[in-house]
This record gives structure tokens, sequence and C-alpha cells, in this order.
């Protein structure tokens, strides 16, 4: 049960409490107004029904897993409902009509009928559309039916079919997509009445689908959906979208946030990821504690994601695995800082982005939030924690830098140059500057692991420079990596660690320099500036 202090009267909530009666944060199935809590998007469906449908436009939805496009085709089937009649259709669990060209024909009339039957249609509609379908020519039947069902109805008539990759590499499937081009062909010129628009729902690009005909034959690219628009909707969630749905959530619960901090910092987190904007506050909605809907609330739930196993994580590390190249283009992006030019065609990168891993920023690869990005740097280190001395050494001494519950970030510092000499103190220039961050964050999980959090600053990640910010129990600390080229960059470096000090109201920062001098210094120096004390360890 999750209580709170206000009393209300909505009927939702009952003394001291918010009531199981309300609506629920979704993370599982299609988003409905009346019972979850979800953002508005009517404007994007508006948008969509005057820019495609209502131009005659056919167009595929392809969106990573859980990105809203199930939500999206539902609530365009809810508006389109009092002008158009809609057919909707998914492939789910759809295996066995893809066995032979009859089956698919017969499967989708059967099915296409039902939905029919519950409209208020003719009786002789639905008789000519469920009579026996030949066997010999089923698709030539089917294009039949279509273009009379188009004809004796009242409204234009829009096909939409989710899941529709199910069987994408299935050439019953792609015939079947062929059939719906010619139509469409004919129809622009005249020649012949169909569907009015037809919309795929998918992860993959239908218009760029990888084939394969048979076992003993190459994979090749080859689909016929070159008729469809490009579908540029963004439908990531703003923090003004975030904002509106908390808003609705206040409404019934409460809880005294302050609803544009709280939305601005679940963006910061999520970039407007469907699923993990909507998980986040389900996790914080399930906890129901007094500090919930505040910072730290909202980090706990971070730990709380970032540690539970979840079909959208599972996809992700199996795409890594299966394409190595993406694993590979991550890794450079993340423990190097390498800048990877974005390019589309390249196969790691299309795979990347249309599974919501990659996009593209200035030019360049990024990974697309920081919820993915934490997370591949926990799965990335944790493969390395079991043959990596540093990490092993950290772990068998975490205790001594917590004290009363603040973490010494100072002692970690000092160790961590003490162990790196050890251990690493005859490794080359390029080993160090090409590894160096990733020790260090190797040598710091184990030692916030459990209690703590960190991301990574990814507007200063290069080969240059990194910055980390750790959450620990309240506590935030800001740690420079940087790799030595010179006073002058330092100093540089210098200024921007003091500008993040004053955005996270801190007094004292930190900074980890893999310095190549010969004649450096080793060890922890401290620089007191403009009332700030930087606290830097020279390794």
């Amino acid at each position: 049960m999750i209580w709170y202090t206000d009393i209300t009267h909505s009927g939702f909530l009952v003394r001291g409490r918010c009531s199981k009666l309300r609506r629920q944060f979704n993370t599982t199935g299609v988003c409905i107004p009346e019972k979850h809590y979800m953002v508005d998007t009517s404007g994007r469906v508006q948008q969509i029904i005057n820019e495609l449908i209502a131009q005659g436009k056919y167009f595929t939805i392809n969106r990573a897993r859980q990105y809203g496009k199930s939500t999206t085709l539902y609530m365009l089937e809810r508006k389109l409902q009092s002008n158009y009649i809609v057919i909707s259709l998914s492939f789910e669990a759809a295996d066995d009509l893809f066995e032979s060209r009859y089956l698919l024909i017969e499967g989708l009339v059967r099915r296409i009928g039902k939905k029919l039957s519950k409209l208020k249609l003719d009786k002789k509609i639905l008789e000519d559309w469920n009579t026996p379908i030949s066997e010999k020519f089923p698709f030539d039947d089917f294009s039949d039916r279509v273009s009379n069902l188009c004809d004796a109805c009242d409204r234009k008539i829009v096909l939409m079919i989710d899941e529709v990759d199910k069987n994408s590499d299935n050439q019953i499937f792609l015939s079947f997509l062929g059939l719906l081009r010619t139509k469409y062909l004919d129809w622009q010129m005249g020649k012949d009445t169909t569907f009015q628009s037809v919309i795929l729902a998918g992860v993959y690009d239908i218009k760029n689908l990888k084939l394969k005909l048979h076992p003993e034959m190459e994979e090749k690219y080859n689909s016929p959906w070159n008729v469809a628009t490009d579908f540029d909707i963004d439908m990531s969630f703003s923090p003004s979208d975030i904002a509106g749905m908390l808003e609705d959530y206040e409404s019934d619960c409460k809880t005294g946030m302050d609803i544009t901090a709280m939305a601005q910092t679940v963006y910061e987190y999520t970039s407007g990821y469907p699923f993990l904007v909507s998980r986040l506050c389900q996790i914080m909605d399930e906890q129901g504690r007094a500090d919930t809907w505040t910072k730290q609330g909202m980090l706990q739930a971070v730990k709380v994601l970032l540690n539970e196993r979840n079909t959208l994580f599972d996809d992700m590390v199996k795409k890594l695995n299966d394409v190595k190249e993406l694993r590979d283009i991550l890794y450079q992006i993340l423990f190097q800082g390498r800048p990877i030019a974005y390019v589309a065609l390249n196969y790691a990168i299309s795979i990347g982005s249309m599974f919501g891993l990659l996009c593209e920023k200035n030019g360049n690869v990024v990974i697309t939030n920081r919820i993915y990005e934490t997370l591949l740097y926990n799965l990335f280190i944790s493969e390395e924690s079991r043959r990596s001395e540093i990490y092993g050494l950290a772990a068998s001494e975490k205790s001594q830098f917590v004290q009363n519950g603040i973490l010494n970030m100072e002692l970690v510092l000092q160790k961590f140059t003490e162990y790196f000499a050890d251990i690493y103190e005859n490794s080359s220039d390029k080993f160090i500057e090409e590894n160096g961050r990733r020790l260090f964050l190797l040598y710091l999980k184990p030692i916030i692991n459990g209690t703590g959090n960190y991301y990574i600053e990814s507007r200063t990640r290069s080969m240059g420079r990194t910055d980390i910010i750790v959450d620990y129990l309240g506590q935030q600390y800001v740690i420079e990596m940087k790799i030595w080229h010179g006073e002058e960059y330092n100093r540089r470096g210098e200024e921007q660690l003091m500008r993040y000090l004053e955005d996270y109201h801190l007094d004292t920062g930190y900074m980890v320099s893999f310095n190549f001098n010969k004649n450096k210094t080793v060890g922890l120096k401290k620089i007191y500036c403009r009332k700030k004390l930087l606290i830097e360890a020279v390794v």
C-alpha cells in the first residue's frame, strides 16, 4: 500500500494513502488513458492523421522495442474511428499464416472478417467478404475483395498491422507487401480502389529487409515496400510531455513533488525513451516513501532499474552478442572516447540505431540515453572484473572508503594512484592512454556498488577527458579524468571542473590525470581556486 499525508475525497484516494483504484504506470502492453498514467500523445496522433493518413500515405512505424508503437496504433485507432473504418491486426503469434500463400490469405480474410463483423456494416458487405477463397489464385482473390470492400463502404479504410516484422524474412510476406504495393500504385493512377492508408509497425525497417530465401542461398536485401513514406515523427517524450503525465499523477496522489524538476531529471536519464520513462515512474510509485518523488528517490529508482532483468535489456545484450562490431563501437565510445562518424549505411550502426542504442549527434555516434550508457558500463566492467587485479583490490578494501555513511573520495583517489603505480608502472603510454579511464572505473565500481550510482557526462567524453558524476547516499562527487596535454590544457580542465562544481553546488572537485611526462610527481595535490578545492591525482 502506498501512503501519503494528504486527504482527498476524489474517490480515487482514501485517507492518508493513494488507493489502488487509481490509474497505474504501465510498462507492459498497450497504454490506455482510462487505466494508465501516460504522456498526452494527441498532438502526435493528429499530426500522423493530417500529414500521412489523410494524404493517403503508406508508411512504417519502425522504432526500437517498447518505444510506444502499439500504443500509438491504439490511440490512432481511437481517433480515426469516427471518420474511417479501421482494421487493426497483429502478426504476433501468426507463424502459421506464412506457411503458404493460401493460408496467409485465408487467415487475413478470417481476421479482417472478425473485425468487420463488429462494425455496423451492411449484411451484404460481410457476406461478400466471407465467401470461400480461391485456392489457385488467393492473392488475386484478396485483391478483389479489398477493392470491393473499399467500393462498398461509405468510409475510407485504414489497415494497421502491428509486429509486422515477426515474419519479415519470409518470401510469402514479401509477396503480400508486393500485393499492397501494386494496389497502391494502381490506386494512384486511378485504376483500382484500395486502403486509404496502410500502417505497418515493427522494429525493423521493412523497406530494407534482410531476406534469406533458402539455407543454401546468401542473404539479400529485398523489399517491395519502397512506396512507403518516411515516418519522421519524434516519438520520444520531452520534459514537458513527462511533466504533463506527472501532473495527472500528482492530482491523484498529492505527493508534493516539484513536477518541473522531476520531469527534467527523468528526461536527463532517459532522453525520453518511453519505456524507461514509464518504468522509472512506476518504480517510484511502487516505492511509496516520503522522499520518493525527489531527486534522491529518482536516483534510487535508477539503481533498481539498472539491477533488474527485463525484455528490453535482454534484447540489448543479445544484439551485443550477435553483432560484434556493435559491441566494439560501444566499447570505443565508452572507454576510449573515440569519435565515430555516424554513417547510416554502416550495418553495426544501423542495428544499434534500430534497437535504440545509438543515435546521431553533431555527425557522430552517441549512446541514446544515460540509463543505457550506465548499463553498458556496468556490463562491460562486470565482464572484466573477474580478471582485473585492480578491481579485486578495490573490492577487498571497499570498507575503508566509507566513514559514517560518507564516501571518502580523496582516499579513493589516493589508493588508486598507489595501486595503479604498482600494477601498471611498466605499461606503455599508449596502453595507459587507451585504458586509463577504464581502469579507474574498474576500481571505482566495487567501492560504490550496491549503494551509489555513477554516470558519465557525455558532453565532455573525448580522447582527452571524461567527467564522472557519482551519487552516493545523497552526496554528489564530480571527477574529471583526463590525459595530460600540457599546462594550458590542464588549466582549461580545471576551469571546466570549476563550472561543474558551481552547477552542482559543490565546494570540492576531483581530478585524475594520466600524465606521461617523465618528470611527473605521482600522487595527490590540492589546488584552491575561487573558494573551491580541487584534489588532483596524478598517475
